[in-house]
């Protein structure tokens, strides 16, 4: 699913536009050297099995941390914005959770949001 999630937000204009080569897993930016706009995908838990019938499960249930990390408020608000539609296309949902900051060292905007869905297996 990871994958599936990087491949759909490279594949958006917009996040190839303001945030090219800086998507990442699990790795966070060097805050110091931050320069452009980055994303990171944090898997918060591993999938769960969900959705059982006959003894067998269907579906895989999973849960992301995406990140995005800018010198410029509003960069950061569109692509937030952006990877939530694109999220929804990807049938999850803002499960609530994450941060709105601004570090004020740094200079570094940040949203994180949480996001939750669920995959056939079959």
């Amino acid at each position: 699913m990871l994958d599936e999630i990087n491949e759909a937000l490279i594949a958006d204009e917009l996040i190839n536009e303001k945030c090219a080569g800086q998507i990442k897993f699990y790795e966070y930016p060097e805050t110091s050297s931050l320069t452009d706009t980055h994303i990171i995908i944090d898997p918060l838990d591993p999938p769960k099995p969900s959705d059982y019938a006959s003894n067998q499960w269907l579906m895989e249930d999973f849960i992301f941390q995406i990140e995005v990390w800018s010198k410029n408020k509003t960069d950061r608000d569109v692509v937030s914005k952006r990877i939530q539609s694109i999220m929804w296309t990807l049938n999850f949902g803002n499960s609530g959770g994450g941060l709105d900051e601004y570090d004020r060292d740094y200079k570094i905007f940040r949203d994180a949001r949480r996001y939750r869905g669920k995959k056939y297996v079959i």
